[in-house]
């Protein structure tokens, strides 16, 4: 399939009916002239674009270039000198601008999919995961191609599958993966939608069949993301002004609050595992060998369900998704084949030495709340071991986190190493001593060990059996962020099987 062919002039059109211009001069230029593609990065121009100068970063070299390999006209806020009198859409919001525009590129496709949008302070990708696995359940036990996936994991469209590099992508590569998905007939996408994603404009344009509310709790507050809690809450409610209907969690905190942005919904399904009141209720949880298995009540039908993977936690997730499953009304089987064979990279991974005395769990728990219930989840499920945790903060910005991570850890841990994570612009010394103020007031002291690998190793071969080692923060990752800039890594799970065969051998 191909995307619509479109005029300069229905570009100017679209930024005119939403009261973007900034200038209301007569566009000195053809607006008859077909644009063969919207770009806003001067590397992908091709003769014919349509340039966005976007960011703060943005420099006037950037749109000489374009000019240079194509480009016949351009998007700013301001005209630029190195614009060599190439015609200027001046607009008063360029976010709104690209996100509006990137939409009517590519013929607006979430028009035709069923896309869930799913936020939270955490879980977002483990919900995300969960609900992919029930739609590809129910899918292809009908013939039908699987659901695309746009995650902090993986870009998975139908046609393009790789690593991921925002949690929610700038607005022409959303679009663009929306067009894959529904070109190649994924149908349904799962997306996971950042906070900054809804502050900056990314979904413009999109609409949403489903909005997921999972939780809120401090995060990402910091001088370059939110500027306090209060933006941080009103950007995450955001969501429910694109949506159909929505999901929400009874058991989180502000949960009122939440339901009362949703309903504007035309539905609104709840989840909880204390309030039988809910739509979607769970009880009767328990461990189950290396899963969790719970009663599940719906709209729909009441039973058992499996979830394949360790963390008591989990549960809220999983039950995120079956409330998703209730808007598509997608069946029980599809439901539990789906949460018994699910499964996350880099979450609640679980990996035991030979005599089952050691037992490590990799997790991208990166912030207070998801640090603290993946602690207690550990205590629950293995009561009596040794708990140690290893963790570091990233730097540069995210601040609040080490506040609340060193607070999880100080309450929950018995022995705690503080190591790398995405330093950055910043001494991992210095992070480490940071995160220390919060352990102070539980007596807890740190090892500070800044190599990843060796704290990794350290904390297996060192630890006191029975114990339980969990290694937050960077789950499958591959990278350290570091002062200049991504350096490759080995990932947390490959360091637990090298340790633990270390100490095998030393066995």
């Amino acid at each position: 399939m191909q995307r619509p062919r479109l005029s300069l002039g229905d570009y100017y059109q679209l930024l005119l009916r939403h009261g973007l211009l900034a200038d209301w001069t007569p566009l000195r230029a053809d607006l008859s002239r077909e644009v063969a593609l919207v770009a806003c990065d001067s590397q992908k121009v091709v003769p014919g674009t349509l340039f966005l100068c976007k960011g703060a970063a943005f420099k006037g070299t950037y749109l000489a270039g374009a000019l240079h390999k194509g480009a016949f006209a351009y998007v700013s806020e301001r005209p630029y000198p190195e614009g060599r009198g190439a015609p200027c859409i001046q607009v008063t919001d360029i976010r709104a601008a690209m996100g509006l525009m990137a939409d009517l590129a590519y013929g607006h496709p979430s028009g035709a999919l069923s896309i869930t949008g799913i936020t939270g302070t955490k879980g977002k990708t483990t919900t995300a995961y969960y609900l992919k696995a029930i739609l590809d359940a129910w899918r292809t036990g009908e013939g039908k191609k699987a659901s695309a996936i746009l995650s902090t994991i993986v870009t998975d469209d139908g046609v393009e599958r790789r690593p991921a590099k925002l949690t929610t992508p700038e607005p022409l590569d959303l679009q663009r993966h929306l067009f894959h998905a529904w070109s190649a007939g994924s149908e349904y996408v799962t997306m996971e939608v950042s906070s900054q994603a809804l502050k900056y404009g990314r979904v413009i344009g999109v609409d949403l069949a489903c909005a997921v509310f999972l939780n809120i709790g401090e995060d990402h507050i910091s001088p370059v993301e939110h500027p306090d809690w209060a933006d941080y809450f009103a950007s995450k409610l955001l969501i429910f002004r694109q949506a159909r209907c929505a999901c929400v969690n009874l058991d989180c905190d502000h949960a009122q609050e939440v339901l009362s942005a949703a309903q504007g919904c035309q539905q609104v399904v709840t989840w909880s595992q204390r309030d039988p009141g809910a739509d979607v209720y769970a009880s009767q949880i328990r461990k189950e060998r290396e899963g969790i298995r719970f009663r599940v009540r719906t709209p729909r039908y009441e039973g058992e369900l499996l979830l394949g993977m360790p963390g008591l936690f989990n549960v809220e997730n999983a039950l995120a998704a079956v409330a998703a499953a209730e808007v598509y009304g997608i069946p029980k089987e599809a439901v539990s084949a789906g949460l018994a064979h699910a499964a996350v990279p880099g979450r609640m991974e679980h990996y035991a030495s030979a005599d089952g005395q050691v037992s490590v769990i990799v997790d991208y728990a990166h912030n207070g709340m998801s640090l603290e219930a993946l602690l207690r989840s550990a205590r629950a499920e293995y009561p009596g071991r040794e708990l140690t945790v290893v963790f570091g903060c990233t730097g540069g910005k995210g601040i609040d986190r080490r506040e609340g991570m060193g607070t999880a850890a100080g309450a929950l841990a018995d022995r705690i190493i503080l190591t790398e994570d995405d330093p950055g612009p910043e001494e991992v010394e210095a992070i480490c001593a940071h995160i220390q103020r919060y352990l102070d007031p539980y007596g807890k002291i740190g090892q500070v060990i800044p190599n990843r690998e060796e704290a990794v190793a350290r904390a297996i071969l060192e630890c006191a059996p029975p114990a339980v080692v969990v290694l937050a923060g960077k789950g499958c990752e591959t990278a350290q962020k570091r002062k200049n800039g991504p350096e490759p890594c080995v990932p947390d799970g490959l360091l637990a099987q090298k340790a633990l065969a270390r100490r095998e051998g030393r066995g």
